[in-house]
C-alpha cells in the first residue's frame, strides 16, 4: 500500500482511506458481518485510515467499527472522526454544534463508542455559523493537548475558514467532496490548502455511486437511501448524469480498468496532498476499489478524462437544497 501525508503536520496514512458511512444505513440496509469483514479486508490490503462520523446511523458506525478493530493493535489504523451534526429521533437533521462544551461532550462519547484512548484526527462535521470557528478549534486544541486526539481536521469549509481555524492550530487536513463531478475545491479551496501546508481526504469520489459504473438508468433508490433525495439521481438529472459515465467508460477500456477505478485514480493524480476515501461497504466493492493505486494516469488520458466529464458538466447540486448553506463548495 502505497503511503501520504496528510499536509506538513500531518499524519502519514494508507493513499486511499475507508470511508464507513455506508455501513450504517446511509444507502440503505447493511449487511453487519460483511461491513466487519470489508474493514478487516482493507486493514489486510494496507488500508489504515478509516473515516467515520459520530452521527452516522446515530451512533452505529463507530460501535460498528469498535467491533471491527477489537484486539488489533492501536497503532496499525488511523481513526478520522467527525463530530457536531445534531440528528433527531427518525434521523432528523439538527443542524451542527461547535460549542466548545459540546466538543468536549461529543468527543467524550466517541472514545467510549469507540473503545479507544485517543482518536487520530478529530474535525467538526460543518460549520457552526453561531460559533467562532476558533472557538471550535481551540477546543479540540485543549483535547490534543490532553491526548485524547493526534491531529486536527475540518470538513466542507471554504478557504476563509481554512485560514482562521489554521491560526489557531495546524490543520492536518479537509475534508471534502472531490470528484470529476464535484470540483468547486479547485478555485480556492485547494490553493489554499497548498499555501498552507494542509492535506485533503476527498470523499465522494465515485459521485456516491453515479462514476461507479453500477448505476443504471431507471434504478431507484432504496429505502432509506440517501440517493433518493439527492438531486442529481431525480429523474432528468441521472439520465444527463449517466451520459457522462459512458463517455468516461470509453476511457477506461481504452486504459483497461473499470469506471470506478479510473475516477478514484483521477482523483489521486490531482496531487500527494490528496487522499481518496472510498465507501465501501462490501468486500466486493472495496477490491475494485484498490487497484486503482497502481493506474498510471499520463498527460494524454487525462486530457481524455476532461473531454469525457468537462468541469461543471454535471447536472443537480450535490446535496438537497436546504443542505446547500452549510457546505464549503456548492459544487
Amino acid at each position: 500500500m502505497q503511503k501520504r501525508t496528510l499536509g506538513t503536520t500531518g499524519p502519514c496514512v494508507s493513499a486511499l482511506g475507508l470511508g464507513a458511512m455506508g455501513m450504517s444505513g446511509a444507502y440503505g440496509e447493511t449487511d453487519r458481518a460483511e461491513a466487519v469483514a470489508t474493514v478487516h479486508a482493507a486493514l489486510d490490503a494496507g488500508v489504515t485510515l478509516v473515516d467515520t462520523g459520530d452521527f452516522y446511523g446515530m451512533g452505529h458506525n463507530e460501535l460498528l467499527l469498535a467491533s471491527a478493530l477489537h484486539g488489533l493493535s492501536r497503532d496499525s489504523y488511523q481513526l478520522s472522526v467527525k463530530f457536531g451534526q445534531m440528528r433527531g429521533p427518525g434521523n432528523v437533521f439538527g443542524g451542527p454544534d461547535g460549542r466548545p462544551s459540546a466538543v468536549r461532550n461529543f468527543l467524550g462519547y466517541s472514545l467510549v463508542r469507540l473503545g479507544v484512548d485517543y482518536v487520530d484526527i478529530y474535525r467538526p462535521a460543518r460549520l457552526d455559523p453561531s460559533v467562532p470557528i476558533e472557538d471550535t478549534i481551540g477546543a479540540i486544541k485543549e483535547m490534543v493537548e490532553a491526548g485524547y486526539v493526534r491531529h486536527i481536521g475540518l470538513s466542507e469549509v471554504d478557504a476563509a475558514t481554512v485560514r482562521r481555524a489554521h491560526a489557531v492550530h495546524p490543520i492536518a487536513d479537509l475534508q471534502i467532496e472531490y470528484s470529476l463531478l464535484s470540483r468547486g475545491v479547485e478555485t480556492d479551496i485547494r490553493p489554499t490548502l497548498r499555501e498552507l501546508g494542509i492535506g485533503m481526504t476527498a470523499y465522494g469520489v465515485l459521485g456516491r455511486g453515479l462514476l461507479s459504473g453500477h448505476w443504471s438508468p431507471g434504478h431507484v433508490a432504496a429505502p432509506g437511501d440517501f440517493r433518493g433525495m439527492s438531486p442529481r439521481f431525480t429523474a432528468g438529472n441521472v439520465e444527463h448524469n449517466l451520459a457522462l459515465v459512458s463517455a468516461l467508460r470509453a476511457v477506461a477500456d481504452a486504459k483497461g480498468c473499470t469506471v470506478a477505478q479510473l475516477a478514484i485514480a483521477w482523483v489521486a493524480a490531482q496531487g500527494d496532498d490528496i487522499v481518496p476515501l472510498v465507501g465501501a461497504r462490501s468486500r466486493e466493492r472495496l477490491a475494485e476499489a484498490l487497484p486503482a493505486l497502481d493506474i498510471t494516469l499520463t498527460g494524454a488520458d487525462l486530457a481524455e478524462i476532461e473531454k469525457a466529464v468537462p468541469p461543471g458538466s454535471a447536472r443537480g447540486d450535490r446535496y438537497p437544497s436546504a443542505l446547500m448553506s452549510s457546505l464549503g463548495t456548492g459544487n
